[in-house]
C-alpha cells in the first residue's frame, strides 16, 4: 500500500487494481458484485448515505451508533438488494489534535458492516478539520491531519483507493449501459484535482454522477468552488452531495442532498437514506426512505442526462 505522502500526487482515477468480474464476489442473486475496481454488474441499483456524527466535538458517547446502524441494516434488507453504497462524507467530530478520529470511525465501521455490498466514500471537510473552508493534502493550508489520515486508512485503503478524489467505473453486463462516479474533495483541492476532474468528467458513459460534499449553497465557502464551472461543462446525470443535514432534491441544479445518516437534522426531514434504480427504460428513480418506518419520504424519476422523466 502506498503511503499517504504519495497519495495525493494524481495516480490513474478510473479504477483498476486487478480484479475483474472472474473475481468479484456474488451477490444473493448470482450476479457478479463490483470488486474495488468497479467493472461488470447486472444492473445499476445503489444506495446512498450521508453526514453521520455526533452534535459535539470529540463526543464520542453520543456518537449515533443506533441510528446509523439501522440505516445500513436497512440498506441490506432492501429487496431488490443494492449493487454498492456510496456515502457523502463526515463520519467523524473529532479534534484533529485528539485521539476520538479512529474510535468513531470504528464505530461507523462496526455499523456499515450490516451492509455486505462494497461502500464507495466521500471525503467530508469532517475528514479534514472540521472546518466547511479546511483544506487538506501535501502542501495544503491544513496539511494532512490526523482527521484526514485515519478517513484514508479506514476508508479508502479497502476500496484499492489512495487518494480522497478518485472515479469508479461501471457497466452494464450486456454492455447496454456505463456509469462512472467521480468523487471529488473539496476539501483537500488543489489545481492537480482540478485538471482530474476536467479529465474524468471527459470520459464519456451513460450515466455520470457526481459526489461530492459540500453542495452547490455551500460551495462559496470551500476551497472548491472552481469544480461547480468544471461540472457544468460536462454532461451530468446526478449530483450527489450531504453537509446539509437534511434530505432534499433540486431539480434546476440536478441535485440531491443525502445528509440526513445521524447527525443532528436541520431540518424537519427523518433520518434515512436513498435508493437509486435504473429501470428498463434507461430513466432512474430515486427514492429516499425514512430509516425507522420504511416510508417513502420522496420519490423522482430522471433521465441519463439528468432531466425529470
Amino acid at each position: 500500500m502506498r503511503s499517504l505522502a504519495v497519495a495525493f500526487f494524481l495516480v490513474a482515477c478510473s479504477s483498476s487494481h486487478g480484479g475483474g468480474p472472474e473475481d468479484a464476489p456474488a451477490s444473493g442473486d448470482g450476479s457478479m458484485l463490483p470488486d474495488a475496481g468497479g467493472g461488470p454488474i447486472s444492473e445499476l441499483r445503489f444506495a446512498v448515505v450521508g453526514d453521520t456524527r455526533p452534535a459535539n466535538i470529540d463526543d464520542t458517547t453520543a456518537y449515533p451508533t443506533a441510528i446509523i446502524t439501522k440505516i445500513w441494516q436497512d440498506i441490506e434488507a432492501e429487496s431488490p438488494h443494492p449493487t454498492f453504497a456510496i456515502s457523502t462524507g463526515d463520519y467523524m467530530f473529532a479534534s484533529p489534535n485528539g485521539s476520538e478520529q479512529q474510535v468513531q470511525l470504528g464505530k461507523y465501521m462496526t455499523a456499515r458492516a450490516a451492509y455486505t455490498g462494497l461502500q464507495y466514500p466521500a471525503m467530508g471537510n469532517h475528514e479534514c478539520t472540521g472546518a466547511t473552508d479546511s483544506n487538506c493534502g501535501t502542501g495544503a493550508r491544513d496539511g494532512i491531519t490526523k482527521n484526514m489520515t485515519d478517513f484514508v486508512t479506514t476508508m479508502l485503503h479497502p476500496i484499492g483507493q489512495t487518494q480522497p478524489y478518485y472515479t469508479e467505473k461501471f457497466t452494464a453486463q450486456d454492455g447496454s449501459w456505463t456509469a462512472k462516479f467521480v468523487f471529488v474533495a473539496c476539501n483537500a483541492w488543489n489545481t492537480t484535482q482540478a485538471s482530474w476532474l476536467t479529465t474524468a468528467l471527459s470520459d464519456p458513459t451513460t450515466y455520470t454522477f457526481v459526489v461530492r460534499h459540500e453542495g452547490d449553497s455551500a460551495l462559496s465557502q470551500t476551497p472548491c468552488s472552481a469544480s461547480s464551472s468544471i461540472i457544468a461543462a460536462h454532461p451530468l446525470t446526478l449530483k450527489i452531495v450531504g453537509h446539509t443535514h437534511t434530505y432534499a432534491h433540486y431539480a434546476s441544479s440536478k441535485e440531491v442532498v443525502v445528509g440526513n445518516g445521524g447527525a443532528p437534522l436541520t431540518s424537519g426531514m427523518n433520518y434515512g437514506y436513498v435508493i437509486v434504480s435504473r429501470n428498463a427504460n434507461g430513466t432512474l428513480l430515486v427514492v429516499a426512505k425514512d430509516y425507522m418506518t420504511g416510508a417513502t419520504l420522496d420519490t423522482f424519476t430522471i433521465t441519463a442526462a439528468g432531466a425529470g422523466a
